[in-house]
Protein backbone atom coordinates (compact mmCIF):
# COMPACT_ATOMS: atom_id res chain seq x y z
CA UNK A 1 0.00 0.00 0.00
CA UNK A 2 1.67 3.30 -0.86
CA UNK A 3 1.96 6.16 1.28
CA UNK A 4 -0.13 8.01 -0.78
CA UNK A 5 -3.02 5.73 -0.51
CA UNK A 6 -2.48 5.45 3.23
CA UNK A 7 -2.45 9.29 4.19
CA UNK A 8 -5.37 9.74 2.09
CA UNK A 9 -8.13 7.75 3.59
CA UNK A 10 -8.92 9.75 6.76
CA UNK A 11 -10.59 8.56 10.14
CA UNK A 12 -14.15 9.44 8.88
CA UNK A 13 -14.10 7.55 5.70
CA UNK A 14 -12.70 4.52 7.47
CA UNK A 15 -15.51 4.35 10.18
CA UNK A 16 -17.93 5.66 7.55
CA UNK A 17 -17.18 2.01 5.44
CA UNK A 18 -17.30 0.08 8.70
CA UNK A 19 -21.25 1.55 9.02
CA UNK A 20 -21.38 0.92 5.63
CA UNK A 21 -20.84 -3.19 6.72
CA UNK A 22 -22.57 -3.10 9.56
CA UNK A 23 -25.72 -1.77 7.53
CA UNK A 24 -25.34 -4.34 5.30
CA UNK A 25 -25.26 -6.77 7.73
CA UNK A 26 -21.79 -8.12 6.82
CA UNK A 27 -19.99 -9.80 9.43
CA UNK A 28 -18.12 -12.84 8.29
CA UNK A 29 -15.10 -11.70 7.49
CA UNK A 30 -15.62 -7.96 7.38
CA UNK A 31 -11.79 -6.87 7.55
CA UNK A 32 -11.25 -8.59 4.36
CA UNK A 33 -14.47 -7.24 2.46
CA UNK A 34 -13.58 -3.83 4.16
CA UNK A 35 -10.02 -4.25 1.99
CA UNK A 36 -11.99 -4.19 -1.01
CA UNK A 37 -14.15 -1.10 -0.55
CA UNK A 38 -10.83 0.67 0.84
CA UNK A 39 -9.01 -0.49 -2.60
CA UNK A 40 -11.88 0.89 -4.57
CA UNK A 41 -11.89 3.80 -3.01
CA UNK A 42 -8.32 4.56 -2.77
CA UNK A 43 -8.67 4.27 -6.63
CA UNK A 44 -10.93 7.10 -6.59
CA UNK A 45 -8.47 9.01 -4.68
CA UNK A 46 -5.25 8.22 -6.69
CA UNK A 47 -7.16 9.42 -10.38
CA UNK A 48 -7.05 6.63 -11.92
CA UNK A 49 -7.66 6.27 -15.62
CA UNK A 50 -11.25 5.68 -16.32
CA UNK A 51 -10.21 2.45 -18.47
CA UNK A 52 -8.28 0.87 -15.68
CA UNK A 53 -11.35 1.64 -13.35
CA UNK A 54 -13.12 -0.07 -15.70
CA UNK A 55 -10.72 -3.16 -15.70
CA UNK A 56 -10.79 -3.43 -11.59
CA UNK A 57 -14.95 -2.85 -11.67
CA UNK A 58 -15.52 -5.82 -14.63
CA UNK A 59 -12.75 -8.25 -13.29
CA UNK A 60 -14.35 -7.88 -9.64
CA UNK A 61 -17.75 -8.39 -10.68
CA UNK A 62 -16.92 -11.31 -13.15
CA UNK A 63 -14.91 -13.05 -10.32
CA UNK A 64 -18.29 -12.47 -8.04
CA UNK A 65 -20.57 -14.40 -10.56
CA UNK A 66 -17.67 -17.40 -10.81
CA UNK A 67 -17.95 -17.38 -7.11
CA UNK A 68 -21.48 -17.60 -6.81
CA UNK A 69 -21.58 -20.23 -9.45
CA UNK A 70 -19.27 -22.92 -7.61
CA UNK A 71 -20.45 -22.02 -4.17
CA UNK A 72 -23.09 -24.85 -4.61
CA UNK A 73 -20.60 -27.42 -5.48
CA UNK A 74 -17.72 -26.41 -3.27
CA UNK A 75 -17.11 -30.41 -1.82
CA UNK A 76 -17.57 -31.67 -5.17
CA UNK A 77 -14.19 -32.67 -6.52
CA UNK A 78 -13.87 -30.96 -9.79
CA UNK A 79 -11.84 -31.77 -13.10
CA UNK A 80 -11.01 -28.95 -15.65
CA UNK A 81 -10.71 -30.15 -19.39
CA UNK A 82 -8.91 -27.94 -21.65
CA UNK A 83 -9.01 -28.44 -25.21
CA UNK A 84 -10.02 -26.82 -28.64
CA UNK A 85 -12.68 -24.86 -29.86
CA UNK A 86 -12.50 -26.49 -33.50
CA UNK A 87 -12.52 -30.37 -32.53
CA UNK A 88 -15.37 -31.59 -34.52
CA UNK A 89 -17.95 -34.23 -33.28
CA UNK A 90 -16.39 -36.68 -35.44
CA UNK A 91 -12.80 -36.95 -34.96
CA UNK A 92 -11.26 -39.32 -32.08
CA UNK A 93 -10.61 -36.56 -29.50
CA UNK A 94 -14.18 -35.99 -28.85
CA UNK A 95 -14.92 -39.05 -27.89
CA UNK A 96 -11.89 -39.60 -25.82
CA UNK A 97 -12.78 -35.84 -24.20
CA UNK A 98 -16.37 -37.38 -23.45
CA UNK A 99 -15.36 -40.35 -22.28
CA UNK A 100 -12.56 -39.15 -19.71
CA UNK A 101 -15.41 -36.32 -18.66
CA UNK A 102 -18.43 -39.38 -18.34
CA UNK A 103 -15.88 -41.72 -16.50
CA UNK A 104 -15.13 -38.83 -13.91
CA UNK A 105 -18.54 -37.53 -13.91
CA UNK A 106 -19.34 -41.63 -13.10
CA UNK A 107 -17.06 -41.13 -9.85
CA UNK A 108 -18.96 -38.08 -8.43
CA UNK A 109 -16.86 -35.16 -10.35
CA UNK A 110 -17.81 -31.88 -11.56
CA UNK A 111 -16.41 -31.74 -14.92
CA UNK A 112 -15.30 -27.47 -15.31
CA UNK A 113 -14.81 -26.13 -19.04
CA UNK A 114 -14.75 -23.07 -20.86
CA UNK A 115 -18.27 -23.91 -22.14
CA UNK A 116 -17.81 -23.78 -25.69
CA UNK A 117 -17.84 -25.80 -28.81
CA UNK A 118 -15.38 -28.83 -29.85
CA UNK A 119 -13.58 -30.36 -26.61
CA UNK A 120 -15.66 -27.78 -24.50
CA UNK A 121 -18.81 -29.39 -25.64
CA UNK A 122 -17.63 -32.89 -25.98
CA UNK A 123 -16.75 -32.56 -22.54
CA UNK A 124 -20.07 -31.06 -21.26
CA UNK A 125 -21.51 -33.81 -23.09
CA UNK A 126 -19.67 -36.90 -21.30
CA UNK A 127 -19.89 -35.41 -17.97
CA UNK A 128 -23.97 -34.49 -18.22
CA UNK A 129 -25.87 -31.21 -17.60
CA UNK A 130 -25.92 -32.34 -13.96
CA UNK A 131 -22.03 -32.28 -13.55
CA UNK A 132 -20.61 -29.75 -15.92
CA UNK A 133 -19.94 -25.98 -15.08
CA UNK A 134 -19.07 -23.27 -17.40
CA UNK A 135 -16.47 -20.57 -17.34
CA UNK A 136 -17.35 -19.15 -21.17
CA UNK A 137 -15.10 -15.77 -22.86
CA UNK A 138 -17.07 -13.24 -24.37
CA UNK A 139 -15.50 -12.64 -27.81
CA UNK A 140 -16.42 -11.18 -31.19
CA UNK A 141 -16.68 -14.01 -33.19
CA UNK A 142 -17.11 -16.90 -30.15
CA UNK A 143 -20.21 -18.80 -30.31
CA UNK A 144 -22.59 -18.68 -27.58
CA UNK A 145 -21.99 -21.13 -24.47
CA UNK A 146 -22.78 -25.37 -25.46
CA UNK A 147 -26.00 -26.18 -25.32
CA UNK A 148 -25.39 -28.99 -22.24
CA UNK A 149 -24.26 -26.15 -20.08
CA UNK A 150 -26.31 -23.52 -21.27
CA UNK A 151 -29.35 -25.34 -21.15
CA UNK A 152 -28.70 -26.18 -17.21
CA UNK A 153 -27.23 -22.55 -16.49
CA UNK A 154 -24.06 -23.55 -14.80
CA UNK A 155 -22.37 -21.00 -16.85
CA UNK A 156 -20.54 -17.38 -16.20
CA UNK A 157 -19.33 -15.28 -18.94
CA UNK A 158 -16.17 -13.08 -18.23
CA UNK A 159 -14.74 -10.69 -20.40
CA UNK A 160 -11.09 -11.04 -19.75
CA UNK A 161 -9.13 -14.10 -19.99
CA UNK A 162 -7.18 -14.00 -16.68
CA UNK A 163 -10.02 -13.96 -14.73
CA UNK A 164 -11.77 -16.89 -17.04
CA UNK A 165 -8.53 -18.41 -16.13
CA UNK A 166 -8.00 -17.95 -12.46
CA UNK A 167 -11.52 -19.77 -12.46
CA UNK A 168 -10.66 -22.49 -14.69
CA UNK A 169 -7.68 -23.27 -12.08
CA UNK A 170 -8.97 -21.99 -9.03
CA UNK A 171 -11.38 -25.18 -7.61
CA UNK A 172 -10.23 -28.00 -9.45
CA UNK A 173 -8.16 -31.12 -7.79
CA UNK A 174 -7.01 -31.84 -11.96
CA UNK A 175 -6.42 -31.53 -15.57
CA UNK A 176 -6.89 -33.01 -18.60
CA UNK A 177 -5.53 -31.17 -21.94
CA UNK A 178 -6.49 -33.01 -25.06
CA UNK A 179 -4.79 -31.40 -27.87
CA UNK A 180 -5.83 -27.83 -29.04
CA UNK A 181 -4.18 -24.55 -30.22
CA UNK A 182 -2.95 -21.38 -28.88
CA UNK A 183 -5.84 -21.14 -25.91
CA UNK A 184 -4.84 -25.05 -24.84
CA UNK A 185 -1.42 -24.68 -24.53
CA UNK A 186 -1.63 -21.24 -23.22
CA UNK A 187 -3.78 -22.62 -20.42
CA UNK A 188 -0.69 -25.91 -20.43
CA UNK A 189 2.06 -23.92 -19.58
CA UNK A 190 0.34 -21.73 -17.08
CA UNK A 191 -0.66 -24.53 -15.08
CA UNK A 192 2.85 -26.08 -15.59
CA UNK A 193 4.16 -23.17 -14.38
CA UNK A 194 1.72 -22.16 -11.10
CA UNK A 195 3.02 -26.08 -10.40
CA UNK A 196 6.61 -25.19 -10.73
CA UNK A 197 7.01 -22.03 -8.85
CA UNK A 198 4.49 -23.48 -5.91
CA UNK A 199 1.71 -20.83 -6.67
CA UNK A 200 -0.72 -23.80 -6.77
CA UNK A 201 -1.06 -26.86 -4.73
CA UNK A 202 -0.04 -29.86 -6.85
CA UNK A 203 -2.79 -31.60 -8.69
CA UNK A 204 -2.62 -34.00 -11.38
CA UNK A 205 -2.08 -32.64 -14.81
CA UNK A 206 -3.17 -35.59 -17.58
CA UNK A 207 -1.97 -35.00 -21.70
CA UNK A 208 -4.95 -37.09 -23.19
CA UNK A 209 -4.44 -37.93 -26.82
CA UNK A 210 -6.84 -39.53 -29.06
CA UNK A 211 -5.70 -43.85 -29.56
CA UNK A 212 -2.21 -43.83 -31.32
CA UNK A 213 -1.90 -39.95 -31.23
CA UNK A 214 1.68 -38.40 -31.02
CA UNK A 215 0.51 -34.22 -30.78
CA UNK A 216 1.59 -34.67 -26.83
CA UNK A 217 5.12 -36.43 -27.15
CA UNK A 218 5.97 -33.57 -29.89
CA UNK A 219 6.04 -31.48 -26.76
CA UNK A 220 8.02 -33.87 -24.92
CA UNK A 221 10.79 -33.92 -27.18
CA UNK A 222 10.75 -30.45 -28.00
CA UNK A 223 10.96 -30.40 -23.88
CA UNK A 224 13.89 -32.91 -24.39
CA UNK A 225 15.72 -31.50 -27.21
CA UNK A 226 15.20 -27.56 -26.24
CA UNK A 227 14.26 -27.05 -22.57
CA UNK A 228 16.21 -29.00 -20.86
CA UNK A 229 19.31 -28.93 -22.39
CA UNK A 230 19.23 -25.46 -22.68
CA UNK A 231 18.56 -25.20 -18.47
CA UNK A 232 15.19 -23.55 -18.61
CA UNK A 233 13.54 -25.83 -17.32
CA UNK A 234 14.49 -29.22 -14.92
CA UNK A 235 15.11 -32.76 -16.64
CA UNK A 236 12.07 -33.77 -14.20
CA UNK A 237 9.78 -31.22 -14.64
CA UNK A 238 7.54 -32.96 -16.70
CA UNK A 239 7.37 -35.90 -14.28
CA UNK A 240 4.45 -34.54 -12.68
CA UNK A 241 2.37 -34.52 -16.12
CA UNK A 242 1.02 -38.02 -17.38
CA UNK A 243 1.08 -38.08 -21.56
CA UNK A 244 -0.97 -40.96 -22.69
CA UNK A 245 -3.99 -41.96 -25.44
CA UNK A 246 -5.63 -44.15 -22.62
CA UNK A 247 -9.09 -42.85 -21.06
CA UNK A 248 -8.63 -45.68 -18.40
CA UNK A 249 -5.09 -44.42 -17.44
CA UNK A 250 -5.80 -40.94 -17.35
CA UNK A 251 -9.03 -41.29 -14.83
CA UNK A 252 -6.49 -43.58 -12.66
CA UNK A 253 -3.49 -40.20 -12.73
CA UNK A 254 -6.57 -38.30 -11.45
CA UNK A 255 -8.28 -40.00 -9.27
CA UNK A 256 -5.59 -41.78 -8.06
CA UNK A 257 -3.55 -38.74 -6.90
CA UNK A 258 -6.24 -38.48 -4.19
CA UNK A 259 -5.96 -42.29 -2.95
CA UNK A 260 -4.18 -40.79 0.27
CA UNK A 261 -2.80 -37.38 -0.09
CA UNK A 262 -5.64 -34.90 1.16
CA UNK A 263 -4.18 -31.50 1.61
CA UNK A 264 -1.09 -29.76 2.75
CA UNK A 265 -0.39 -26.49 4.46
CA UNK A 266 2.45 -24.76 5.44
CA UNK A 267 2.75 -23.38 9.15
CA UNK A 268 5.66 -20.83 8.91
CA UNK A 269 8.50 -22.40 7.25
CA UNK A 270 7.29 -26.11 8.15
CA UNK A 271 4.84 -28.11 6.02
CA UNK A 272 2.11 -30.62 6.71
CA UNK A 273 1.20 -33.35 4.82
CA UNK A 274 -2.53 -34.68 5.43
CA UNK A 275 -3.34 -38.37 4.18
CA UNK A 276 -6.51 -40.40 4.04
CA UNK A 277 -4.65 -43.55 5.83
CA UNK A 278 -2.34 -43.20 8.89
CA UNK A 279 1.22 -44.57 7.85
CA UNK A 280 3.04 -47.09 9.69
CA UNK A 281 6.54 -46.39 11.89
CA UNK A 282 8.53 -48.16 8.81
CA UNK A 283 6.58 -46.14 6.24
CA UNK A 284 7.56 -43.05 7.56
CA UNK A 285 11.35 -43.72 8.60
CA UNK A 286 11.17 -44.74 5.20
CA UNK A 287 9.97 -42.09 3.76
CA UNK A 288 12.60 -39.76 5.70
CA UNK A 289 15.31 -41.92 4.49
CA UNK A 290 14.15 -41.54 0.77
CA UNK A 291 13.27 -37.68 0.69
CA UNK A 292 16.03 -36.29 2.78
CA UNK A 293 17.11 -34.61 0.00
CA UNK A 294 14.26 -32.32 -0.61
CA UNK A 295 14.33 -30.74 3.60
CA UNK A 296 16.33 -28.35 4.92
CA UNK A 297 16.83 -29.98 7.90
CA UNK A 298 15.47 -32.85 10.50
CA UNK A 299 13.42 -35.62 9.35
CA UNK A 300 10.00 -36.46 8.28
CA UNK A 301 7.61 -36.93 11.42
CA UNK A 302 4.26 -37.98 12.31
CA UNK A 303 2.45 -34.93 14.21
CA UNK A 304 -1.15 -34.04 15.91
CA UNK A 305 -2.76 -30.97 14.17
CA UNK A 306 -0.45 -27.37 14.95
CA UNK A 307 -2.03 -25.03 16.47
CA UNK A 308 -2.94 -22.66 13.49
CA UNK A 309 -4.43 -25.72 12.40
CA UNK A 310 -6.91 -26.34 15.43
CA UNK A 311 -7.75 -22.89 15.20
CA UNK A 312 -8.97 -23.01 12.21
CA UNK A 313 -10.40 -26.73 12.77
CA UNK A 314 -8.55 -27.21 9.29
CA UNK A 315 -9.26 -31.18 8.42
CA UNK A 316 -8.46 -31.89 12.17
CA UNK A 317 -9.52 -35.58 11.44
CA UNK A 318 -6.93 -36.43 9.18
CA UNK A 319 -3.30 -38.36 10.22
CA UNK A 320 0.12 -35.92 9.53
CA UNK A 321 3.22 -35.67 8.53
CA UNK A 322 5.44 -32.84 9.64
CA UNK A 323 8.77 -32.22 7.71
CA UNK A 324 10.74 -28.96 7.00
CA UNK A 325 10.58 -29.13 3.23
CA UNK A 326 12.92 -26.92 0.85
CA UNK A 327 10.56 -24.21 -0.35
CA UNK A 328 13.34 -24.17 -3.21
CA UNK A 329 11.97 -27.33 -4.12
CA UNK A 330 8.45 -27.01 -4.15
CA UNK A 331 8.33 -28.39 -7.54
CA UNK A 332 9.12 -31.48 -6.79
CA UNK A 333 6.39 -32.02 -3.93
CA UNK A 334 4.40 -34.44 -6.30
CA UNK A 335 7.34 -36.90 -6.04
CA UNK A 336 6.41 -37.05 -1.93
CA UNK A 337 3.06 -37.12 -3.03
CA UNK A 338 3.06 -40.11 -5.56
CA UNK A 339 5.23 -42.03 -2.98
CA UNK A 340 2.48 -41.46 0.11
CA UNK A 341 0.10 -42.68 -2.42
CA UNK A 342 1.94 -45.47 -3.16
CA UNK A 343 2.24 -47.01 0.74
CA UNK A 344 0.70 -50.30 1.61
CA UNK A 345 -1.49 -49.10 4.24
CA UNK A 346 -3.18 -46.24 1.83
CA UNK A 347 -6.70 -46.87 0.84
CA UNK A 348 -6.78 -49.01 -1.92
CA UNK A 349 -6.87 -47.74 -5.72
CA UNK A 350 -10.32 -47.60 -7.55
CA UNK A 351 -10.65 -49.73 -10.34
CA UNK A 352 -11.28 -47.46 -13.39
CA UNK A 353 -14.79 -47.12 -14.69
CA UNK A 354 -15.06 -48.75 -18.72
CA UNK A 355 -15.90 -46.01 -20.89
CA UNK A 356 -19.28 -45.87 -22.84
CA UNK A 357 -21.38 -44.77 -25.60
CA UNK A 358 -22.45 -40.91 -25.31
CA UNK A 359 -25.60 -40.03 -26.82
Amino acid sequence: MSPSFTTSLDGDVTDAIRTLLSDAGVEEDADLVARILVTGVGLGVDGTDRLDLKIASAALSEMRSAFSLFAPYSTSPKVTIFGSARTRPNDPLYRAAADIARALADRGWMVVTGAGPGIMQAAAEGAGPDHSLGVSIRLPFEEKPNAVIAEADRVVAMKYFFTRKLMLVKESRGFVCVPGGFGTLDELFELLTLQQTGKAEPTPIVLLDAPGGSFWQGLERFAEDHLIPSGVISPDDLDRVLVTDSVAAAEAEITGFWRNYDSLRWIGSRLVLRLCAEPTDAEVADLSARFAHLLTGGRIERTAPLRRERQDADRLDLPRLLMDFDRHRVGELHHLIRAVNALESAPPATPPIEPHAVS
